[in-house]
């Protein structure tokens, strides 16, 4: 059955816009997963300090794929039967209005790619990771301009098995770049370890303020952490928020001491919240070092440095 209305219907106008709106963010999606990736496998301390160990971008970008990625092919598949049902819906304005500004769109980040590729190249800063992601944002909108260009002239009807065969490829390439995230981010269990162990490393950082604080009021440190609760002080994680037991702590001197959790996994070299934000030490010693933990019952020494943290009653 053919027809040469030309009409759009509000069904074909929402599943265009569904499915180019789908597909922008499938896009957008996957290549900041792939810049995720880059930047893992070339870490610069410089521009990049700092790497979140939940991986929370990576998580969004799968999900945004895992969602979008098959409702954008859905979508098309849907189109092309309407196309195929009547060959009229192939020349409706709101199908050539959405071909022609994704055309322009790729033909566009071409174009900006290049020259910020050349740009880079002239002022000495060219880097294998910059060249990577430009190399990356180059051949999807080269992709995309190719696919489009030839859905527009009419390539994919004439040879549907090749639209297939491109469609498959495509949809294999996403699946690996999905699954490529879970060995970076760890599966769901892992990142709520993690974050079991984070919350743990922040009670521990709070709990050694409050012994700080204790021995600089009272000059004596506390027999047990539960002297440390004061109803004017507000609340203070004592228990560990995974098995429920209580922090470990003991005194190992006159104003040295230990707290003690039980931990989950290695610290992420990478660094967590509370190792980007962690406390002042107490005595001496690398900050970044100061709460690194293996797996397993670990215990922290520390030693108050009076000359640091005076007694209340010798600062007044």
């Amino acid at each position: 059955m053919q027809t040469t209305s030309g009409k759009v219907t509000a069904k074909d106008f929402f599943m265009w816009a569904g499915a180019m709106v789908s597909l922008y963010w499938s896009v957008v999606s996957f290549l900041i997963l792939l810049f995720e990736y880059i930047d893992r496998a070339f870490p610069d301390i410089v521009t990049t300090p700092y790497i979140d160990p939940y991986g929370s971008s990576i998580r969004y970008a799968m999900a945004s794929l895992i969602v979008l990625g098959p409702l954008t092919v859905v979508l098309l598949r849907l189109i092309r039967k309407d196309i195929d049902a009547d060959a009229g819906k192939a020349e409706i304005w709101v199908r050539r209005w959405a071909l022609i500004l994704t055309i322009f769109i790729a033909a566009a980040t071409v174009a900006i790619d290049l020259i910020t590729l050349i740009n880079t190249f002239l002022g000495g800063e060219l880097t294998v990771r910059f060249s990577l992601k430009v190399l990356t944002v180059l051949l999807v909108a080269a992709a995309g301009f190719m696919h489009f260009y030839a859905d527009l002239k009419g390539y994919w009807r004439t040879y549907p098995a090749r639209a297939t065969t491109v469609g498959y490829a495509f949809g294999v390439l996403a699946i690996l770049t999905v699954i490529a995230g879970f060995f970076i981010v760890g599966s769901p269990t892992d990142i709520r370890l993690m974050r079991f162990d984070d919350q743990k490393q922040n009670d521990l950082q709070n709990v050694q303020w409050q012994i700080l604080t204790y021995w600089q009021r009272k000059e004596a440190l506390p027999n047990s952490l539960a002297d440390l609760v004061d109803s004017f002080s507000g609340p203070l994680r004592l228990t560990d928020p995974q098995s429920g037991m209580p922090y470990g702590y003991s005194k190992t001197g006159t104003s040295s001491f230990k707290v003690c959790a039980v931990f989950n996994r290695e610290s992420s070299s990478a660094g967590s919240q509370a190792d980007l934000y962690a406390a002042r030490p107490i005595d001496a010693g690398n900050l970044n070092d100061n709460w690194k933990h293996g797996a397993g019952e670990v215990c922290f020494d520390r030693t108050i440095d009076p000359t640091l943290y005076p007694p209340t009653k010798a600062v007044r």
